[in-house]
């Protein structure tokens, strides 16, 4: 990533969209992308390494981190907080490099308030069709709850206007590198929507 410019680009977009798998595929095709590293209090899932996927931390940890205004954003979600480490991100962007955030809608709005710089991306669904089929999939849940990650998720999609710019998640590697793309580009006062909104049948 040669001359990219010292910008801060946040990832959002609704649950099940794919986040983690686009950023996952980022950092196979483009190593020397920095992503930022979140802290939850969540608790850690199998295979999940500490400083990697996460910084598994407990609520009295995350509380003095908010104290001490240690986290750029934070926000709660499904019962468990999630923030971003201010201190890595500041060091990164000091020495001139781009620096990339994977995280929620509540998250990014505060991102959005602390530094209006920050370059938005919203990561959406083909459709609302495979979004659901998506969520869907993740495991034999209540359907009560399920109910409720389509209503968080259709508020989530509604918020795409928020964003300097929208990338679908049609083909994981193909939008990889439209991120990238984003990541390298040089910093616009006026950032057009990109790939467009996801269609609703």
């Amino acid at each position: 990533m040669v001359d990219a410019p010292a910008r801060l680009t946040v990832l959002s977009g609704p649950s099940g969209v794919g986040k983690g798998t686009v950023v996952a595929e980022v950092r196979r095709r483009h190593p020397e992308v920095w992503v930022s590293v979140s802290v939850t209090t969540r608790a850690r899932r199998q295979g999940e390494v500490d400083g990697v996927h996460y910084h598994f931390v407990d609520d009295a940890e995350f509380d003095r981190l908010i104290a001490e205004d240690g986290l750029l954003e934070w926000a709660e979600y499904a019962g468990n907080r999630y923030g971003t480490p201010v201190a890595p991100v500041r060091e990164r962007l000091a020495a001139g490099a781009p620096a990339l955030l994977e995280i929620e809608l509540q998250g990014a709005r505060q991102v959005r308030e602390r530094q209006p710089e920050a370059q938005l991306v919203f990561l959406a669904p083909p459709s609302w069709a495979v979004l659901v089929s998506r969520l869907a999939g993740r495991g034999s849940e209540p359907a009560e709850v399920q109910e409720r990650r389509l209503a968080i998720a259709q508020a989530e999609l509604d918020a795409a206007g928020e964003f300097d710019r929208v990338v679908v998640n049609d083909d994981v590697a193909r939008a990889a590198d439209e991120l990238v793309s984003l990541l390298t580009a040089p910093s616009s006062p006026c950032l057009s929507q990109g790939t467009g909104a996801p269609t609703t049948d």
